[in-house]
């Protein structure tokens, strides 16, 4: 039994290992990331439990053990104590983005790999190859656009831009990376018909390598972009300042991108972009798990270092040749990847793979039974008891069991949440609101499903009473407690959002946003309004947007001394931004300071490269009314609109928000010219 045992448990691990860089469905919210998860935590789990029912039934524990278990149980520490302590969202740590679950579990794979034969490890490696074979081949046929008018297939796949892990940049060090490895093995295989297929293998592999590096050339569409290293550097360091030890958590760089980044950035072309990763793994990986994951990572490097140091010494005096120095090869380059470019949940499994095909394990074997006497009238017996085993085995399979259940529950939610997402595609009201409702019962603790479902609700609350103003009726009872209930769960969940992760600055701009969109419908609103652009801000403060957005409330509310102060801070954080002095202009304008908005919209027409654009034309339309003295002008383009003007009530009289309506409390106070600005008035 035990011997079957082990080959399930084998079978299991082959399974994971060639399924991981394959899975890819679009049933989830993100069709890469989630369902490479998905396979790593259930084939660990099956593969676990496999293992606990061999140690019960053996009475023995058998390990092999290297001496990078150290510093990979020390990266998984650092994981684990960085999610649970220092993430707000713990989802966004273990779902999506997922780092932690991909470390975690990818340490866990890296030892039940080490658990195989040398024998065993050879045939994974082929499994891998055949893997990244098909990987390379559907990459391949999406370039070629093969696919894109059968219908019978889903979208995703008629993608010519389509790679199994959902970018070019990922797919190129995958495959780069396994060529050493494919190279070793077409090399050292005697049979003929195998060695034609690890060839062939090869040979789609190289082609598939070409076409990812070909459309990453500068100039293509799909060129990776990411913020330079003295940009990421500071985030890190600053990140560290923050939190030394466990840094800001795994999943949470956003976070402290928005908090840390230097102006420098809103002068590149990226400046309206926020990055969720650093321009390499590791800066990603300091910010996020501090100096115990940078401690951690450091010292497989340097076991890493000396290993392949020892093996070259070895390789010169036996002579073994490339196929010898396959699996360290492929090792290095990933390495090198991760020190150079970001890593996906993919690279990341795929780093502990190589690495425990690389190490050589020393076996040893733990006895987990006991000798218990038992008398009879005959004799003293000794009877052998696996109580040990079962002591330690049996709380391993509950958790697992457990976790498997409750992890079964939140893939359930994802599958909802994309279900209502294509539902709102489609149009479908009811069913998008029912199917939010389910992904939330199951998963209450995703801080992107509130937000999402904050504003189906207020889709709902507007399309009503836009209705009722468009037919010029007064609200019946019935109505006015349906925008009312609509209004009090949009705001409820966006609240929860902000619960969910107070640090998220995204999270508080919903809030803010919902809270601007019932102005017309609500009472009191507005202030709110304001309250949560400042902590958004606070939170973001480099981002000229958010303070366009929060002046934009000032203007409305005829309060344009505020609002001009506002606008400027906007264009102090990016002098270069058209919009904000665009709006600027218009606060000064109705302010009475003509010359200075005249300036302001001259600077505007020199800052907009498209001469012969339309928010050229709308721009230079502003000035002339400027200098007439005429009215701003409510025109807007594609870039340039100017703040708007309170909207008329759509219900009279206006809702009446019920207490709890107001924001939660902000765990970062704004910055002192933003904590004394007054709220805006409501205009009645």
């Amino acid at each position: 039994m035990e011997k079957i045992l082990a080959r399930v448990e084998k079978y299991i691990i082959y399974a994971t290992v060639f399924l991981i860089p394959l899975s890819v469905f679009s049933l989830v919210s993100n069709a890469f990331v989630v369902p490479k998860l998905i396979v790593l935590v259930y084939g660990v789990a099956l593969a676990l439990i496999v293992r606990c029912l061999r140690t019960i039934i053996s009475g023995k524990l058998d390990l092999k053990i290297s001496n990078f278990d150290l510093p990979v149980l020390l990266i998984m520490l650092s994981y684990t104590l960085s999610a649970i302590l220092r993430t707000p969202n713990k989802m966004e740590a273990f779902l999506l983005p997922g780092t932690a679950t991909a470390f975690i579990g990818a340490a866990f794979l890296y030892i039940l790999i080490n658990q195989l034969s040398k024998e065993d490890k050879k045939n994974l490696s082929i499994l891998l190859i055949v893997s990244g074979a098909i990987y390379s081949f559907l990459t391949i046929i999406s370039f070629t656009g093969v696919l894109k008018d059968i219908n019978q297939i889903p979208a995703l796949l008629r993608a010519t831009s389509f790679s199994p892990d959902g970018g070019y940049l990922p797919s190129a060090i995958f495959l780069i990376s396994l060529i050493p490895i494919s190279i070793g093995n077409f090399l050292t295989e005697k049979q003929s018909g195998k060695k034609s297929l690890l060839g062939l293998g090869l040979l789609i592999i190289a082609v598939g390598l070409l076409v990812s590096i070909y459309n990453m050339l500068p100039g293509k569409a799909f060129t990776p972009r990411f913020p330079s290293t003295a940009i990421s550097w500071s985030i890190a360091v600053d990140s560290l300042k923050n939190s030394p030890i466990l840094g800001v958590g795994p999943g949470n760089y956003l976070t402290a991108f928005n908090r840390f980044r230097p102006i420098e950035y809103n002068a590149t072309d990226l400046w309206a972009l926020r990055f969720t990763t650093a321009n390499n793994f590791l800066f990603t990986h300091i910010a996020e798990t501090g100096f115990l994951g940078l401690a951690a990572f450091s010292i497989l490097l340097y076991y890493l270092y000396k290993n392949a140091k020892k093996d070259l010494k070895e390789q010169k005096l036996v002579n073994w040749g490339f196929p010898a120095m396959s699996d360290l090869l492929s090792l290095v380059i990933m390495t090198l990847a991760f020190l150079t470019f970001p890593a996906t949940v993919l690279l990341a499994i795929l780093f502990f793979i190589y690495l425990s095909f690389y190490v050589t394990s020393k076996s040893t074997s733990l006895d987990l039974t006991a000798k218990a006497s038992q008398e009879s009238s005959a004799a003293v017996n000794q009877v052998t008891t696996r109580f040990p085993a079962l002591l330690l085995t049996i709380p391993v399979i509950v958790s697992i069991i457990y976790l498997s259940i409750y992890s079964s529950k939140i893939v359930r939610a994802e599958y909802k949440f994309a279900k209502a997402s294509n539902y709102l595609i489609q149009n479908k009201a009811q069913e998008t609101y029912d199917t939010m409702r389910e992904a939330i019962s199951l998963n209450p603790y995703v801080d992107r499903y509130h937000s999402t479902f904050s504003r189906i609700n207020l889709l709902l609350a507007n399309s009503i009473a836009n209705n009722i103003q468009q037919q010029g009726k007064t609200a019946t009872d019935q109505e006015r407690a349906t925008i009312t209930t609509l209004i009090q769960q949009a705001i409820a969940e966006a609240k929860s959002a902000v619960a969910l992760n107070s640090l998220r600055s995204g999270n508080w701009e919903v809030l803010a946003q919902t809270y601007r969109a019932i102005i017309p419908l609500a009472q009191g609103a507005d202030a709110f309004a304001a309250q949560s652009y400042r902590q958004a801000i606070a939170l973001d403060p480099l981002n000229p947007n958010l303070r366009i957005a929060f002046g934009g409330l000032y203007y409305a509310a005829k309060d344009y001394d505020t609002a001009t102060s506002i606008f400027e801070l906007a264009v102090a954080t990016k002098p270069d931004h058209a919009n904000a002095r665009y709006n600027l202009a218009f606060a000064l304008n109705e302010k009475g300071n003509l010359d200075r908005a005249i300036t302001e919209m001259t600077t505007v027409l020199s800052l907009i490269k498209d001469k012969e654009g339309e928010d050229f034309k709308i721009a230079q339309k502003a000035l002339s009314d400027m200098q007439a003295k005429k009215a701003a002008t409510t025109e807007t383009g594609k870039e340039l609109n100017p703040p708007t003007s309170a909207e008329e009530p759509k219900i009279k009289p206006p809702i009446q928000l019920p207490e709890g309506s107001e924001p939660p409390q902000a765990p970062i106070s704004p910055a002192p010219e933003e904590a004394t600005t007054p709220s805006p008035t409501a205009t009645p």
